[in-house]
This record gives structure tokens, C-alpha cells and sequence, in this order.
């Protein structure tokens, strides 16, 4: 199995962990450190698909059912991103619309 398939990860905290709630040490991970990582994975997702692509183009050592596969999970993992980033911007304007 090629590397590149290897190092793409899911999107996800660990068991029963919800941002901003305290995990069984009591910490809890702030909303903000959840997205920034996200965003990261994603982007790390997308540069794996890159050299994926890159390498099936140069010879390399990678299948084509392998770069399909990171080239899919990328694609997925951009569009989730951008799901969330429009529900969060439709929850801005519908609390930036109340009246006090």
C-alpha cells in the first residue's frame, strides 16, 4: 500500500469528545482549536491527493485506485468544510438579526 493512501485521516475527536466540552481529563477543546485543526486536515487531505496525482503522472510507485481514493476523500472533506462554514455563517446572520 502506497504512503500517500496512508496518511489520509478522518475528520474526528477522539470517542465521546465534543468541542467545547471537558473530556474525561477535564480539559476541554475550544471551538476554535477544532476548526483549526480541521481546516488543516483538510488542507493535508488536498496536498495528499496533490502528490498523489503527481505521482501517478511521473510513474511513481501509486495505483490508480489509490489516487482516485485520495482524490475522493479530499473532495468530500472541501465540501464538508464548506457545509459547515455555510451553517455557521446562516447561525451568524440569524443571531446578528435578533433584537435585543
Amino acid at each position: 500500500m502506497n504512503p500517500i493512501a496512508n496518511n489520509v485521516s478522518p475528520l474526528r475527536l477522539p470517542p465521546g469528545q465534543v468541542p467545547g466540552q471537558p473530556d474525561a481529563t477535564g480539559k476541554a477543546t475550544p471551538f476554535k482549536d477544532f476548526l483549526l485543526q480541521s481546516i488543516q486536515e483538510v488542507n493535508s487531505m488536498q496536498q495528499d491527493a496533490d502528490r498523489a496525482i503527481e505521482s501517478l503522472a511521473t510513474g511513481g510507485d501509486v495505483t490508480p485506485a489509490e489516487v482516485l481514493t485520495a482524490v475522493q476523500k479530499a473532495d468530500i472533506a472541501f465540501r464538508l468544510m464548506i457545509e459547515v462554514r455555510n451553517k455557521m455563517v446562516q447561525a451568524y446572520e440569524e443571531v446578528k438579526s435578533i433584537r435585543v
